[in-house]
């Protein structure tokens, strides 16, 4: 998978994606993750990415111009390209699921109070928000996204098991899990986990998660109905 970040602060991802698992998975070619900035495209001796917004209002808009060219100087066929904004779609395990089969993602980072919003008609194929609250940019929601999606393609964990058994993957959350030592600080290991009998300990789990969402995210029971 080829991943392109549009961003005016390409330095802010150097920590998450130079650690772990994003860092195994470019080393291991399952990824390649570069970055463009839009002041690299812009034409006046200032390399201004925003101007003052039609109609008034506070702060300042980016424009569409070099952020365009910026997506337009990677973007082929089959990119998809995203932008991550307050107004788009609440970002889940099946939208991750999704995106992880693409070939080629463009993340375009916005700042300031937003975006022109010709770069959204021009370019973009979805919109995804991380939540209902607002970030100084889309950087950090960027490196959020990234890390649920590189995580999924095959291979990257080791175990491909690791992401199905995981919460929200069948619709849950995960259930209880524990390894040794069997006693600590007088809590102990479930016995069915101590039993071999792989049925009884499936059933266990999925009893564990439907108990473990229905507790804390009854949200989700309502969407399996």
């Amino acid at each position: 998978m080829q991943i392109d970040i549009v961003t005016i602060f390409p330095e802010m991802f150097q920590g998450p994606f130079t650690e772990s698992i994003v860092k195994r998975a470019q080393e291991g070619n399952y990824v390649s993750i570069n970055f463009i900035n839009p002041r690299d495209f812009t034409t006046d001796k200032h390399n201004s990415v925003d101007d003052r917004p039609y109609g008034g209002g506070a702060g300042m808009l980016m424009k569409a111009e070099p952020i365009v060219a910026a997506v337009n100087s990677v973007k082929t066929e089959k990119s998809y390209v995203i932008l991550l904004a307050p107004q788009g779609s609440a970002f889940n395990q099946a939208i991750a699921q999704d995106l992880s089969e693409k070939e080629h993602l463009i993340f375009i980072c916005g700042h300031y109070e937003g975006i022109d919003d010709r770069v959204r008609e021009l370019l973009v194929d979805q919109e995804i928000s991380i939540g209902d609250f607002v970030l100084t940019n889309g950087n950090l929601a960027t490196m959020l996204i990234t890390d649920a999606v590189v995580r999924l393609i095959p291979g990257v964990l080791g175990c491909d098991q690791s992401a199905e058994d995981e919460s929200f993957s069948n619709g849950l959350l995960e259930y209880p899990q524990f390894t040794r030592p069997e006693s600590f600080n007088g809590l102990t290991v479930p016995d069915v986990l101590l039993s071999g009998n792989h049925q009884k300990i499936a059933e266990w789990r999925h009893e564990q998660s439907l108990i473990r969402t229905k507790k804390n995210r009854p949200d989700l029971l309502n969407n399996l109905a």
